[in-house]
């Protein structure tokens, strides 16, 4: 099975943004849910983890659920 490597490390800044917006990956996934989102728990940890990539609609549906700019995704990266 082949390895899926990641364009962009960015989910350490997923993750820290997370943190700092005081939410669980479940009430992530959970809010992602409402906005019709469907993603489990461990994809979600994927995601944070740079196991998988994340679609642009997920990370702009993230932006919203942080209160964020997309570009805070993006920090450090470039």
């Amino acid at each position: 099975m082949q390895k899926v490597r990641p364009d962009m490390d960015i989910g350490k800044n997923i993750q820290s943004i997370r943190y700092q917006n005081g939410l669980t990956q479940d009430q992530v996934v959970a809010k992602l849910h409402l906005m019709g989102i469907s993603m489990s728990k461990s994809t979600y940890a994927k995601i944070e983890t740079n196991r998988i990539n994340i679609k642009v609609s997920e990370l702009v549906a993230l932006s919203k659920i942080f209160g964020t700019d997309i570009n805070a995704f993006f920090s450090g990266l470039f």
